[in-house]
Formats: structure tokens, sequence, C-alpha cells
């Protein structure tokens, strides 16, 4: 992992794995759990800073200026969280870890350090006021809420069936991501990523199939243009030897014509001399 913005994310991620730890902890409901996880995301996150400065090196190597430069930008302040993560870890809290721990590199996750900062309620304890009237409250409960008409699915009537890629699936990914901790929904995104990647090499494969199908039909088409070209030339060469024998019938018509006549002029003649030697 060299690319500094996974590591940004896997830092935020190990942040929110810490403070989940800190208030179990003060719960008193055990912290320890995910330990082993969070001992492998640093681990990750070290080798990941490791990748990071061999690229660096090879980078001011080849002479990327621009890329060792943005590398070099972000690189202190990743060591720094990562040597404050694992103080914190080890139980070594400072003001500067404490503020590393704080503080998202993502702003879009900001709501969810707020609330995995927020401290924890002491048991017993109340939230109202002093001196606050207490309201009786009636809740009226239902064998069968799904056919009341008195409760009606306000989200089902406002924005109907819940949208699913596959609609034989039974479990959204509400449902699926419902009661997961930030880890767990990384760990689940990159689970559903990891599916997407798998059917767009399936679907890069079935495409290359059918380019390579396509270019042997091509193949087989431009072999059968040129074999009806050379039927297409066979059929000239036999027309114009046609075309020749019709024009030596032709003159052979006219000749024998020609000489039918001559024949029967010369019969003429001889049958007149004969007249004219009988009568004298």
């Amino acid at each position: 992992m060299s690319n500094p913005n996974q590591l940004l994310l896997l830092a935020d991620h190990i942040k929110l794995s810490l403070l989940e730890r800190q208030r179990a902890q003060s719960l008193d409901i055990g912290g320890d759990a995910n330990d082993g996880h969070i001992s492998r995301s640093l681990d990750q996150f070290k080798d990941g800073l490791t990748s990071l400065e061999s690229e660096l090196k090879r980078l001011e190597e080849s002479g990327d200026e621009d890329g060792a430069l943005d590398i070099s930008d972000v690189l202190p302040g990743l060591q720094k969280q990562y040597d404050d993560l694992t103080a914190q870890f080890h139980g070594f809290s400072s003001p500067s870890t404490n503020d590393t721990l704080t503080h998202p590199n993502d702003a879009s996750l900001s709501p969810d350090f707020q609330h995995a900062t927020q401290k924890p309620a002491a048991p017993g304890s109340s939230l109202r006021p002093k001196n606050a009237r207490t309201v009786s409250k009636t809740v009226r409960f239902s064998d069968n809420p799904s056919t009341d008409p008195r409760s009606p699915d306000i989200e089902a009537q406002l924005f109907g069936s819940r949208y699913r890629d596959n609609p034989d699936d039974t479990m959204g990914y509400r449902d699926e991501a419902e009661g997961l901790n930030n880890v767990q929904v990384h760990a689940y995104h990159q689970r559903v990523m990891d599916e997407q990647d798998e059917q767009l090499d399936r679907l890069g494969a079935s495409i290359a199939r059918q380019r390579e199908l396509s270019m042997q039909i091509g193949d087989e088409l431009d072999d059968q243009v040129a074999m009806l070209d050379e039927v297409d030339g066979a059929v000239d060469r036999h027309q114009g030897r046609l075309d020749r024998a019709k024009r030596q019938v032709n003159k052979i018509t006219r000749a024998a014509g020609e000489s039918k006549q001559m024949i029967a002029i010369i019969v003429l003649i001889i049958v007149l001399v004969l007249l004219i030697a009988i009568l004298k």
C-alpha cells in the first residue's frame, strides 16, 4: 500500500478503533477484543510507510520531481500519525497524541469521530434537568404492526421500497451495514468493491472473447469477399468469351446468307442459257 490516500484512510480507521477501545474501557465492558485487529492495522500502516519511502526514493532517482514532492509533503504527517497512534495503542497518552487521535483526515468522518469521543453517561444518571416535570407517556402496542392501519410505514409511503442492486437479494445495504462499526463497514465496502472488480474482470474477459470472435468473423468475411471477387472475374472472362463466340456465329450466318444468293444467281444464269439454246 504505497498510496497516501489509502494510508490516510487506514489512519482514520485506526483512530476510530482506538476511540471505541477507550470508550469500551471507560464503560468497563472490555476494550481489548480488537487489540489484535488494531495491531495488524498498525503493522499494515508501517509497511505502507516503508513502501511510500521506497517510492519516494525511486521517484527522486528517476527525476520525477512532482511525484516526489507530492509524497514528501504528506510523508512526515503520516509518520507522525503512526507514531502517535502507536503510542496511544500502548497506553502512552499525551496532548499531542490525543489531538492526532480525535481529528480525522477525512472531513466526512467527523460525525463518527464526534460520536466516538462523546463521554458515556454514568450508570443510573438521568439527563432530565432538576425540578422538571415528569410527563406520563402512553405507549400503544400492536400484535401485528405491519398490518396496523394506524401505524403506516412512513418510509415506504414516502420513498417506496428500498433500492437493491440485485432484486432477488433480500438484504439491502442498510440491512447489511446495520450494527457494524466503522472498521466492519470499511471491510464490507472493500468486499463489495472486490466483488465488483471480479465481475468487471469477468466482463472484460467476455468482451475480449467477443472481440476475438468479431475479428475472426471479419477475417472470414474478407476471405469470402476475395472469393466472390475471383468468381466475379471468372464470370467476366466467360462472358467475354461468349460475346466473341456470338459475334463469330453472326458473321458466319451472314456469310452463309450471301453464299446462298450467289448460288441462286448462278443457277438462274445456267437455266437462262439452256432456254436460249433450246429455243434456237
